[in-house]
């Protein structure tokens, strides 16, 4: 059996966004799988059969190559955080930012709250020519109509696509040219297998990849586990199969809760980096991957 490499991303709201058990989901034949496989890293080495050992590590070797799943701490860390001060609108930064590289450097969205029972969530936009040294734009917070958090971007054409939760964890779309002037064309319309509007409740985190003109988005309900839809107009998102496609657990890592960061395309197989957490209460999530 192998166990995932863990790395802790913090704390997230528990309440209204903790996983719940009874979310409604229409049975449907699977058509993809996302399958976890993790990486084990064994202290007592006598505690195993070197045999059983050699193959379970050359399997995870295999499907997870080293420069994908190995990760060194920059000395200087943390490289970019909140301001600390109750006095700016960024005093905190809230869950999942997004950073994306491009020719003139790097480019980073992020949200930003104030300490306080009734936090608003606002866009904050900042640069980089490293990936290390970080420049707030002048004039944060960027975008402040609506709700915005847990975001990433991707660019399609001389468009930027933003998406992020809204309120009560409810998915959107943004659009930009400029990657500071951003456009809210509002909830994302998702659809089950046979073309209903999926139940009440929220759908977040989230994440999207594009390949050969179809739009691939992965979400998750009440961080319960992660599905997928597709659509061609980005106008209605229509889910591949009615069951998820990565589930929490069964493994202690990710028992309580699974949110998809990003994917990647590496060696012809796709991997999903996400965030899990071990704790019932939701007080500490930390990194994973699947392939």
């Amino acid at each position: 059996m192998f166990r995932a490499a863990q790395r802790d991303v913090g704390t997230k709201t528990t309440g209204s966004e903790r996983c719940r058990e009874d979310v409604t989901v229409v049975g449907a034949t699977s058509q993809m799988k996302i399958t976890i496989i993790s990486i084990i890293f064994l202290s007592a080495l006598a505690c195993t059969k070197p045999s059983t050992e050699s193959k379970d590590i050359q399997a995870a070797s295999s499907l997870f190559p080293s420069e994908i799943v190995n990760f060194v701490s920059y000395k200087d860390n943390s490289v970019f955080k909140g301001t600390g001060s109750n006095t700016t609108w960024d005093e905190n930064i809230r869950e999942r930012g997004f950073i994306l590289r491009e020719e003139d450097g790097y480019h980073l969205w992020y949200t930003g709250y104030r300490e306080g029972k009734d936090a608003e969530m606002h866009l904050g936009y900042a640069t980089s020519p490293d990936g290390i040294s970080w420049t707030r734009y002048k004039d944060n917070p960027i975008f402040d109509e609506s709700w915005v958090e847990d975001v990433m971007v991707i660019k399609s054409g001389s468009l930027y696509y933003m998406f992020a939760e809204g309120r009560n964890d409810v998915a959107h779309m943004l659009t930009s040219a400029d990657k500071i002037h951003w456009k809210d064309h509002g909830s994302l319309q998702i659809r089950y297998t046979n073309g209903q509007p999926l139940s009440e409740g929220p759908y977040g985190t989230p994440t999207v990849w594009i390949e050969n003109g179809t739009w691939h988005l992965f979400y998750e309900r009440n961080d319960c586990a992660i599905w997928l839809a597709t659509s061609k107009d980005l106008q209605v998102w229509t889910n591949v199969q009615d069951e998820p496609v990565l589930r929490k657990g069964p493994e202690a890592y990710d028992k309580f809760g699974v949110a998809v960061n990003q994917v990647i395309k590496h060696q012809g197989s796709y991997y999903a980096y996400y965030h899990g957490t071990a704790f019932k209460d939701g007080r500490v999530w930390s990194t994973h991957v699947a392939v």
